[in-house]
């Protein structure tokens, strides 16, 4: 995460941090005559109290100063005109569309759509299904063409007759001849939304009645419901099925030895990073993505693995359609709890058809909500512009479309003109709508217009609806023209200027001392044994590295060193070490055996300014933004209502 990023993700934090109102409204103070009132410093104050440390920023006539300090770099930004630039612009519009999403919402619908997901993954499903394809915008008659199909075959499955049977003789999805419609097992939010919806409103053993999804028509059968199995993790070693010239003999061979050698003591992980012919996984010792039930492409693979039972349980070699494998389960992820999963499940809400519903909702809200009228004389003579080339793509916008500027839509006080409405038919061709006759498209394109146009609408009016909402905006317009005005006046000088650093480190250099240091190496080991022979080598000047090689053998990592220059009080020194020059005694801290090589104490003293230059830069930023401010100060004329003050003051304080 960079500065800009967490600088503005915490205005984001701070925004939603509290909505507390204060009804009383008075200037509190100008800025060059501009206003600035008592309810956003109460508002700001109120949000913010829990989360600031320095006590002295909670004390209200500080946090006033406070107040002023930033909303004079604001107003110094706007000064400078940064409100103008292109990057700033966008990334306000990128920052208000996310934000704004929050407002197109139905959180009736949305939390009915979450406890239903979560409710159905609960269960894990085996269906087969057979597919009569059709394009969802196709013409009525191969729609009813497609249904015709589908109907025969379901009179054939309802009668009793095989269902795989029927899948391979009529279902078009191309996998059915191989697996006569198996889909394998799934979940919630694995399937298309209307597919999911017939596979769990069907019993076990029964055929669906018909559904259509953005594929075509299906039918579904259902083979088996059983609780979830969650999510799980492990680790594999893989053998590949033979090449035309190996035999399937000499896998099995390789993996049994494989097994053997787990079973004599060796380490799973690193016979998967020597010997499995996965190299996506090999070099993670075979850990795989954690996955869930028909999430993989081996059905046998899954079932080992889920079969397993404790953590560290391994598998006996056993083979699957691409090789020949053994399981080591790392950790199982049961089904989370509903508030565990709610964010989760509403993203995935969002992606999917469910979404449908909401923007429905939204529709169906916005259409009370608003006065809107279409003007029919209007209408009409748009209508016909359209002509049949629409349907293939080929419909032009008129060489007069420049002329229909009329009212065709008024919301509310807004007019929206005839030329919006026939740029919107241009950029529908995409989207295959196959309605018929013309006069009927006509209508059902207005329908879309007018959903869209009220979405716009809404949107454009969402300041003045939704006060939060308006805050919010004003607090991030300010942070981010705020961060570009620091780091134009402040962080980038404080890096550039050398000269100014260097005075500024002369002047607090006794502020940025070491404390006692020490050049050392390091060793440690869980044997006793080792590390002795590690302080041996190392009474003998033996390089940290030519140590390991000697004692790190036969993939045993027996000793492990490290080397450097530490402070006083560092994590990397054992605590009970001495800063003795020369080799130490064997010492034991936890389950670490150490023994230390004391090259060099260097005793406590002032750091170069290239030593404290990252704290050093910080404190001298705070310094040139304390003396910004001053100047700040004196650039602006600055008017405090000390009454108003005085009143918020009281009532913030009871």
């Amino acid at each position: 995460m960079n500065i800009k990023q967490f600088f503005l993700g915490l205005f984001f934090l701070l925004s939603f941090a509290g909505n507390a109102q204060n009804n009383t409204k008075e200037v509190l103070f100008t800025i060059d005559d501009k206003p600035y009132y008592t309810d956003e410093f109460s508002r700001i104050y109120k949000k913010n109290l829990d989360l600031v440390k320095d006590d002295s920023q909670k004390d209200l006539n500080q946090y006033l100063e406070l107040f002023i300090g930033y909303k004079l770099k604001v107003n110094k930004a706007y000064k400078l005109n940064l409100q103008d630039g292109a990057q700033y612009k966008n990334e306000l519009k990128s920052y208000r569309a996310q934000l704004a999403k929050n407002y197109f919402n139905d959180t009736k619908i949305t939390q009915e759509l979450v406890e239903e997901g979560y409710n159905r993954l609960q269960k894990e499903i085996r269906a087969s299904h057979i597919l009569i394809l059709v394009d969802e915008n196709a013409s009525p008659e191969d729609t009813l063409k497609a249904y015709k199909k589908i109907e025969d075959i379901s009179k054939k499955a309802m009668a009793g007759e095989d269902f795989g049977n029927l899948a391979v003789q009529y279902s078009e999805d191309p996998s059915a001849k191989e697996n006569k419609g198996d889909l394998g097992y799934f979940s919630a939010f694995r399937m298309v939304y209307p597919f999911e919806n017939a596979a769990y409103k069907t019993q076990k053993g029964k055929v669906s009645k018909i559904v259509r999804t953005r594929f075509g028509y299906h039918i579904l059968k259902i083979n088996d419901i059983r609780a979830n199995r969650g999510e799980i993790t492990v680790a594999h070693i893989m053998i590949l099925k033979p090449k035309p010239e190996e035999t399937e003999k000499d896998a099995e061979k390789t993996i049994n030895e494989i097994y053997q050698k787990i079973q004599q003591g060796e380490k799973f992980e690193d016979l998967a990073e020597q010997f499995s012919e996965d190299k996506s996984s090999a070099s993670k010792g075979g850990v795989l993505n954690k996955f869930s039930s028909g999430q993989l492409s081996s059905e046998e693979f899954e079932n080992v693995a889920f079969s397993l039972a404790n953590p560290k349980d391994i598998s006996k070699p056993f083979s699957s359609a691409f090789g020949w494998h053994i399981v080591k389960l790392i950790e199982k992820h049961p089904v989370k709890s509903l508030d565990e999963m709610k964010n989760e499940l509403e993203a995935k809400i969002g992606r999917d058809d469910r979404s449908k519903k909401i923007t429905a909702s939204l529709n169906e809200k916005l259409r009370k909500k608003y006065t809107y009228k279409k003007d029919a004389k209007q209408f009409g003579l748009i209508s016909k512009l359209v002509t049949n080339d629409f349907y293939e793509a080929k419909w032009a916008l008129p060489a007069n479309a420049n002329d229909y500027t009329a009212a065709l839509l008024t919301i509310n006080d807004k007019k929206i003109d005839g030329k919006a409405f026939l740029d919107f038919i241009d950029k529908q061709q995409k989207a295959g709508i196959k309605v018929k006759p013309l006069s009927k498209l006509a209508d059902t394109l207005f329908d879309k217009f007018l959903d869209e146009q009220l979405t716009a609408y809404y949107d454009e009016n969402l300041e003045t609806e939704f006060p939060d909402f308006a805050n919010v905006m004003e607090e991030y317009r300010d942070g981010l023209l705020l961060f570009d005005l620091m780091e134009k006046e402040i962080w980038d000088r404080a890096k550039t200027d050398t000269i100014g650093l260097q005075k500024f480190y002369d002047e607090h250099k006794m502020e940025h001392m070491w404390k006692k240091r020490v050049e050392v190496t390091i060793a440690s080991s869980t044997k006793q044994d080792m590390i002795k022979k590690a302080q041996a080598f190392l009474k003998k000047n033996e390089k940290p590295q030519d140590i390991k090689d000697k004692l790190n053998v036969n993939n045993v990592i027996n000793v492990m060193t490290n080397s450097g220059t530490f402070e006083e009080g560092s994590d990397g020194l054992p605590k009970t070490m001495k800063y003795n020059i020369g080799v130490s005694d064997v010492f034991k801290e936890g389950e670490y055996y150490f023994v230390t090589k004391v090259d060099k104490v260097i005793p406590a003293g002032v750091k170069t300014l290239e030593e404290s230059k990252g704290k050093l830069i910080n404190e001298y930023q705070q310094y040139l933004e304390q003396s910004w401010v001053s100047d700040l100060k004196k650039e602006f004329t600055i008017t405090v209502n000390q009454a108003a003050f005085d009143r918020i003051k009281k009532q913030l304080n009871q």
